[in-house]
């Protein structure tokens, strides 16, 4: 039996006037969705736990089949250790956006205008370099991602701060951190836009600090559920949950965490992982997300459609041959094109067995409303159960 998770990002979605009050999945010519749809099983998975803030990292998590009540410690210690970060007891690690924030304190771009990882990374070494490793007394460290999402590693005592993410101010008046380390992190939020003033290359004219937490510690995918796994994704966070898993990691070519990234490599990946030997394989792609952000309605919509072309039909009869599948989709939050944030909302998730056709459904938010909520560590279970 071979086994496949596949995670549109923030693709579930609110009723939206520019759609005539439908939702993407609503809109979006979806062919082999519909018939995966139609034989499986349909329903909503609370991927968010109530009290948790709707994160990707808390989502993610879930799918994989993890409480995140029991192992969730901050999104950016996840995120560190996709870039080989181990982080000891007395470190932790804030995620370090590169933001756009206008003369009026307004959040005008959380991703600082998505520069390159290449013209990011000259801004994050002139950065450890003034403020970080590079200054005499500093216990900082400035650590490189992908565009604009990076990594601050700090002293265990800047854990204390209430920061709000940058991606739920877009457009709105920035809110700056609060608590005991509030002063440190807001001084150096404060410093940083004399060193990105440097850097005409990006868009970006500061960093903002968020997600903090120390490493958590999870068991492997393998001791977890019995199976091997991989995941493709561009993602650092999602690559991060499979690194404190040790699940395989393929670097794939033309995977970006955008919407140009190249579906059918991604795909392809999956098959390769599958055919070599692996149980299970996600396809995390973010395009989705980044649409939800954006207000990017069309786009939306296209990423949907570039799933069920690029990935889904090609995925279907390549799983076909390798004889008997099973096949999980599902978002790990919603990215409602009205908001341009994350909400704790259920999300729509469909099941389907090679073998054995379910009830049959519609993969949409209003044809699951009424739905019993399923805990999403749950569903990894109940994929794995056939």
């Amino acid at each position: 039996m071979k086994y496949v998770v596949c995670v549109p990002d923030g693709c579930a979605d609110e009723p939206f006037d520019g759609l005539g009050g439908r939702t993407p999945l609503e809109v979006a010519n979806t062919p082999v969705l519909d018939a995966l749809a139609a034989r499986g099983t349909v329903g909503r998975a609370g991927v968010i736990p109530d009290g948790m803030a709707p994160g990707s990292d808390v989502g993610n998590m879930s799918i994989l089949g993890y409480d995140p009540a029991e192992f969730h410690t901050g999104r950016a210690p996840i995120e560190a250790a996709s870039l080989g970060l181990k982080l000891p007891a007395d470190r932790l690690a804030y995620r370090c956006n590169l933001v756009t924030v206008g003369d009026d304190a307004t959040m005008v771009d959380f991703a600082g205008g998505h520069p390159s990882t290449e013209d990011a990374a000259a801004v994050v070494e002139d950065l450890d370099a003034t403020l970080g490793r590079g200054k005499s007394g500093s216990d900082l460290e400035f650590h490189a991602g992908v565009e604009y999402r990076h990594i601050l590693v700090a002293p265990a005592d800047w854990l204390d701060a209430e920061c709000v993410p940058p991606h739920d101010l877009t457009g709105r008046p920035s809110v700056w951190p609060t608590g005991a380390a509030a002063e440190r992190v807001s001084a150096l939020m404060e410093a940083s836009r004399e060193v990105l003033a440097r850097h005409p290359q990006v868009d970006a004219n500061q960093i903002w600090l968020w997600g903090q937490g120390f490493q958590p510690s999870m068991p492997d995918f393998a001791v977890q559920h019995g199976v091997t796994g991989g995941i493709t994704t561009a993602v650092d966070l999602v690559r991060g949950l499979g690194v404190l898993t040790d699940m395989a990691l393929p670097d794939v070519e033309g995977a970006t965490p955008g919407y140009d990234t190249d579906y059918a490599a991604q795909r392809d990946a999956a098959v390769a992982g599958l055919a070599g030997g692996l149980d299970l394989f996600v396809i995390h792609v973010e395009a989705t997300d980044e649409a939800g952000h954006a207000g990017d309605a069309a786009e939306k919509v296209r990423s949907l459609e570039l799933w069920d072309s690029e990935i889904l039909a090609g995925l279907v009869p390549a799983l076909d041959a390798m004889g008997p599948w099973r096949l999980l989709l599902l978002p790990d939050h919603a990215t409602p094109l009205g908001l341009r944030t994350h909400t704790p909302d259920p999300v729509p998730y469909v099941l389907v067995d090679s073998a054995n056709d379910g009830p049959g459904g519609v993969y949409t938010e209003s044809a699951v409303a009424e739905s019993r909520v399923v805990p999403g560590h749950e569903l990894m279970g109940r994929l794995l159960a056939g």
